[in-house]
This record gives structure tokens, sequence and C-alpha cells, in this order.
């Protein structure tokens, strides 16, 4: 995968504890946003802080890289659409994220999406894990099995609202343990077994 995915679907509060260590509720359906293409960067490129947040946190996910065309596709048949799984960085400017009342500044500046290399993914997607870890110290640990909402049911309900393309991806949501970054980090993103992105913290200039 090294082009630009078409479209970045996100999923906020996907696991209950991270949720919770925001202050916010479940959401009783997939909680949607999107992520501009421009926001994409690989492993070993730099998460530029912006000078408009003073409050840059990471999101460690499992992301699912699609690779056929689905519209209202059901969650039994969601997986067979699957091309692979990989690890990304949901950046976000929780302060702007709090002040904006929605989503689209504080998660769509440009590095604000860290992409490891996609992978095939296995025969049952709950027993991905997720792990963080800022300067070779862990921070966060999420499994698959812990999602509100799986996988499947994630792509299916995706699909009923917008059309899936061949190299979208779709962030399955973060676990608990964000926390902020700041210029001299290293921040890595790893899905053990399949996906690693590691990626330095500098300030825009």
């Amino acid at each position: 995968m090294t082009d630009r995915p078409g479209k970045i679907v996100c999923v906020g509060r996907n696991y209950s504890a991270h949720a919770k260590e925001l202050g916010n509720d479940v959401p009783k359906e997939p909680l949607l946003f999107l992520k501009p293409p421009s926001s994409v960067i690989r492993d070993g490129e730099a998460i530029e802080l912006p000078p408009q947040s003073s409050q840059v946190e990471f999101e460690g996910e499992i992301g699912v890289v699609i690779g056929a065309r689905l519209s209202r596709v059901s969650a039994a048949n969601a997986g067979a659409a699957i091309r692979g799984i990989c690890a990304l960085n949901d950046v976000t400017a929780r302060d702007l994220q709090k002040s904006d009342g929605q989503w689209t500044r504080a998660k769509g500046f440009d590095t604000f999406c860290a992409i490891g290399p996609a992978a095939a993914a296995p025969a049952d997607l709950k027993t991905l894990t997720v792990l963080t870890r800022v300067n070779g110290v862990e921070r966060q640990h999420g499994l698959a099995s812990d999602m509100v909402f799986s996988i499947p049911e994630l792509i299916a309900y995706i699909s009923g609202v917008m059309t899936l393309e061949p190299g979208d991806v779709v962030a399955t949501g973060t676990p608990a343990g964000v926390g902020a970054i700041a210029p001299g980090d290293v921040v890595e993103i790893e899905i053990p077994g399949f996906s690693v992105v590691r990626n330095p913290v500098t300030k825009t200039v």
C-alpha cells in the first residue's frame, strides 16, 4: 500500500474504556468521521504538531484496507472484502476537538494519519491486537475482541452510508490510554504479526 487511500473512514468511541476515559457515553451505533487523504504519512515520516493546538495526542488503531467496492454489504460478507490489516495512528488535536464541537479540524491536519504497511487479514479478526508505544514505553494495549462494534459490523454499517472503494481505509477506533505527544517523541503503533508504523514527532515550522 504505497498510494493514498481515496478516503479514511474512522470510528469514534469503539472501546468502552476509551469512551469512559474522555467522559463520553458509548454510542448506540458506530460514530463515524472522516480524515482527509492529505493527512496520510507512512512509516518513518514525521508527525508535525501544528501551532493551532497545544494538546496533540496519539490514538493507536487497527486499520482495515478495503479490497472491493462495497455498498450495503452484510456483516457476514464484509470479511471477504478486506484486502489487509495495517497499523494506524489517528493523531488528534484534543483541545480543538473539544472547542470546535466537531472533529474535522482536530483530526484533519497534514501528517495526522500515520498508516503502516498492510498484511493479509487473519481468518478470525477478533484475534487482532493493537499496541502503542511512545519512546519505547507501552501506552495502549487493545484487543479487537473488546470493540463495541466488530470489524465486520463496522464495514457493513459504513457501506450502508457510503460506498467503500478498493484502497479505502477504515480506522476501527482506539483503546484506552491515549495521551499527549511532544517534539522529540517517537510514536509506534503495532498490530503484532501484521504491521508497524513508527513516526518521530516534530513541530511545524
